[in-house]
């Protein structure tokens, strides 16, 4: 239990500041950026706010559902699978977005893509049985 904690009280500061500075705190280290995903609670019905690694891939993102490696896919992918809407923070720019994950033409390069950002993701890969979703972005017209 002390290290969910632990993980909570760290997401929430960078939550925090990111949004403080525009992800100019919290918003890179070295190569990897991150951005805030908020999708809404697939049970709950609530906003749910998570940090995340990201690549851009034209005018699209592309997130990575780790979980750390663990065998079972993180809360933030089974809220975008019921609902796909969802909207981001990517340094200081806010956007409406629709998900799909990947689908199996294009999720080998965009899985490398990430992967040349953060090796750690191919370590996630051979923890779990799971195949891990590449997530797919897609800027909603609408605007945030």
């Amino acid at each position: 239990m002390p290290n969910r904690l632990m993980l909570k009280t760290v997401t929430g500061a960078h939550m925090f500041w990111y949004r403080l500075t525009g992800g100019v705190i919290g918003g890179r280290v070295g190569k990897t950026r991150f951005l805030l995903l908020t999708t809404t609670g697939r049970k709950s019905g609530r906003p749910w706010t998570t940090p995340l690694t990201y690549t851009r891939d034209g005018d699209d993102l592309v997130l990575i559902a780790s979980n750390g490696g663990a065998d079972r896919h993180p809360a933030w992918y089974l809220n975008l699978t019921a609902n796909p809407r969802a909207t981001v923070q990517a340094g200081r720019e806010r956007l409406s977005v629709r998900a799909e994950t990947a689908a199996p033409g294009q999720r080998d390069r965009l899985w490398s893509l990430m992967a040349a950002i953060y090796p750690g993701y191919e370590a996630y890969r051979k923890r779990t049985k799971r195949e891990i979703p590449v997530v797919v972005l897609h800027p909603d017209s609408g605007g945030a």
